[in-house]
């Protein structure tokens, strides 16, 4: 009874690791979170989940939210991008120019772009096409069996980062105690003098 209980569990153990890892093979955009206003490479990470190869994969930009202007060249493939009436980009699609990625492969896509200063999250909708024919769309709400990849967007920090990845620390305000800092320095500077010379007539009276 115990040996048959142990196999039962153990099966059901197995499936659903193996459920799990067919629930995490999306398409998925990194990073995960980034910065208001900052520049960011993002990665569009594509698994193929069946027994034929991915061909095509077009993902769509929310223009509210990020405006992605740069793309890296990858072997084997080769990118189309959308555009609006006044010319910004609004998506991008690669298209293989061999095999494309088997049923055992994954295939990572490079662009970079800059997040915009009110956004809250990026939801990247993606449409993954087979040479089949057969699309699938990850387009769903977050728990869905085909959700849309997310990146969360947290508000600005003290730093900044240009569209080369420097990072450099923000400009004090006007007026902030920051900007006041040469002014205290010579402040200090004449009262520390001041004390020397009275510690030094001091000294010669005595």
């Amino acid at each position: 009874m115990f040996k048959k209980f142990m196999l039962n569990a153990g099966i059901m153990l197995i499936g659903s690791m193996l459920l799990a890892g067919v629930a995490s093979a999306h398409v998925t955009v990194y990073p995960k979170e980034a910065t208001q206003g900052s520049y960011e490479k993002f990665t569009v990470r594509v698994p193929s989940e069946k027994d034929i190869p991915t061909v095509k994969v077009e993902v769509k930009f929310p223009m509210d939210s990020v405006a992605v202007s740069r793309f890296e060249p990858k072997a084997g493939w080769t990118y189309e991008l959308a555009k609006d009436s006044a010319g910004k980009i609004t998506g991008v699609t690669w298209t293989a120019s061999g095999d494309g990625l088997g049923s055992t492969e994954f295939g990572e896509f490079n662009m970079q772009g800059k997040v915009a200063d009110a956004a809250t999250q990026i939801v990247w909708k993606a449409y993954q096409t087979y040479k089949d024919g057969s699309v699938v769309e990850w387009v769903g709400a977050e728990g869905s069996d085909k959700p849309a990849s997310v990146t969360t967007v947290k508000a600005k920090s003290g730093a900044v980062t240009d569209s080369h990845g420097n990072v450099t620390a923000a400009q004090p305000a006007a007026g902030s105690s920051e900007s006041k800092t040469p002014l205290y320095l010579s402040i200090a500077a004449v009262v520390l003098g001041a004390l020397s010379l009275l510690v030094s007539l001091t000294r010669k009276r005595s």
